[in-house]
């Protein structure tokens, strides 16, 4: 196993590897060449490696069918449907509902009618591709843990049922490979904000480093009772495994691929394996260093007056990034809406992926706030979790506003801007954080969001959103001043270890 001295918060202050400041390209992406410590394999746990790298690849393939196309739907759906005319046919056909907002179909036409095939079907060739290369994977290690999760998620590429698995992967243990791979993420549905989209994360995990944030799940009940909004809002029935990794990629696959950079995940989706274990956090401390030295740390002197841009800390970014990650497990998952039981995904539809990562930003700051009222943290450090927070929102603002993480900042900056979080230098042209101010907007704006989706509100989300998403001109202003900066980066793995 790899054996690393330095604590992960320490080691996350050094220079990335092979980040030399550079040019930045036309699209705004700066291409990374990502270093991986992999000396620490065995040639088993190598070769394993190299194959899920393979499979990994598979889901790029799969990912650009469902991609497609400009409109709504992309690949999921017929060309050119919206989601008006998707709404007036399920109200006609109420019976299809359950098939055609099912996760894992795809939907076609068939003449006046609405079909619906299976992912196993509609992409056959690509997943039995990858099944065979998890097989030889299972085969090969002797993890006993990673050779029934893959042989498992094998399985599910065949049969399109992805429970079994899940809770497979839930349970890995004892190895250093941290492989997600398969459909998770619904963002790319536009329309239903339904459809699971294929991606993989092939990483390397450091137990020791791992163990370092291991203490924060312990939290989860306390953090979830100290949630500013009534029980009724609360979920206790979630699982409580909920283990954190930190782990180096490898290899991303399908939908981490593209868009903005995936800095951390928490996965799986399904909430009746969250109710039954939880989910795993996983930080990709490689590629969170990067996006720090190049994006984040270059914003702070943009973003916060010259006497508060020095106190954005990769420190803070990483606990941010953690917490939010902690956070996706908490509050409304299972809900009712007038006696009925559903999800929030379910009636939130295409906001929900929006509202969920605005939320999960929003408590991560709040729950660390509670972690220094705890003592887990130094009080003192606040000012240091506020200025990263918030040149945090601009990172994620130039995504535009039709990106979720994006979308979801802006909701931050406006809704906080609005209470006093933080205000207009107008001499130094940079925002000025008001600590007290800031932390009140963040609860009452945590409070806003969790009520909305416990309730399923889809048109009151829809109708908060329209109010506080908006980017002001001096916010536009500060963005001007940042082409400089790369957007994102572009992260180029080697093809094998």
């Amino acid at each position: 196993m790899r054996r690393i001295v330095v604590p992960l918060l320490a080691a996350l202050c050094l220079p990335t590897a092979a980040l030399a400041a550079a040019p930045v390209p036309a699209d705004g992406l700066a291409r990374i060449q990502m270093q991986v410590d992999s000396g620490f394999l065995t040639p088993e746990e190598r070769q394993v490696v190299n194959l899920l790298i393979k499979a990994a690849d598979q889901m790029s393939v799969i990912y650009a069918k469902q991609a497609k196309g400009d409109g709504p739907g992309h690949g999921f759906y017929p060309d050119g449907l919206t989601k008006a005319q998707l709404d007036a046919y399920l109200a006609a056909h109420p019976d299809q509902k359950a098939a055609i907002t099912d996760g894992y179909t795809v939907v076609r036409r068939q003449g006046e009618r609405l079909v619906t095939v299976p992912y196993n079907v509609e992409y056959k060739a690509e997943l039995e591709t990858a099944a065979k290369l998890l097989d030889q994977a299972a085969a090969i290690t002797t993890n006993a843990s990673l050779k029934k999760f893959l042989t498992l998620r094998a399985k599910s590429f065949r049969t399109n049922d992805y429970f079994e698995s899940e809770m497979a992967w839930m349970d890995l243990e004892g190895t250093p490979i941290e492989v997600a791979i398969g459909p998770y993420e619904t963002y790319t549905d536009e329309i239903y904000g339904a459809k699971t989209a294929f991606e993989a994360f092939v990483t390397l995990k450091d137990p020791t480093e791992s163990k370092a944030l291991d203490k924060y799940k312990g939290y989860l009940r306390a953090m979830e009772e100290n949630l500013p909004v009534p029980d009724s809002y609360k979920n206790f029935q979630r699982g409580g495994a909920s283990p954190i990794a930190v782990a180096e990629q490898v290899r991303g696959g399908g939908d981490n691929t593209v868009g903005p950079q995936t800095i951390a995940f928490n996965l799986p989706n399904d909430e009746r394996v969250r109710e039954a274990k939880g989910a795993k956090k996983v930080i990709l401390s490689n590629v969170l260093g990067a996006k720090y030295d190049r994006i984040l740390k270059p914003m702070g002197d943009r973003v916060l007056v010259a006497e508060q841009a020095p106190l954005v800390s990769k420190k803070y970014m990483t606990l941010e990034t953690l917490f939010h990650e902690l956070s996706h497990s908490l509050g409304p998952g299972s809900i009712k809406v007038n006696g009925r039981a559903t999800t929030v995904s379910a009636e939130l539809k295409d906001i929900g992926g929006t509202a969920e990562e605005a939320k999960a930003d929003v408590m991560g700051a709040y729950n660390i706030l509670f972690m220094m009222e705890k003592g887990e943290l130094p009080k003192a450090e606040r000012s240091q979790l506020f200025a990263s927070y918030l040149a945090g929102i601009f990172r994620a603002a130039r995504f535009g506003a039709d990106e979720a993480h994006g979308r979801g900042a802006a909701l931050q900056y406006g809704y906080l801007r609005e209470k006093g979080g933080f205000t207009w230098d107008e001499g130094q042209k940079r925002f000025r954080v008001n600590d007290d101010a800031m932390q009140a907007g963040i609860t009452s704006l945590l409070a806003e969001i969790v009520k909305l989706q416990g309730d399923g509100d889809y048109a009151g989300m829809n109708k908060f959103f329209d109010r506080y998403a908006k980017l002001d001109p001096q916010a536009e202003q500060v963005i001007a001043t940042l082409k400089d900066v790369p957007v994102d980066i572009t992260p180029i793995y080697p093809e094998k270890l």
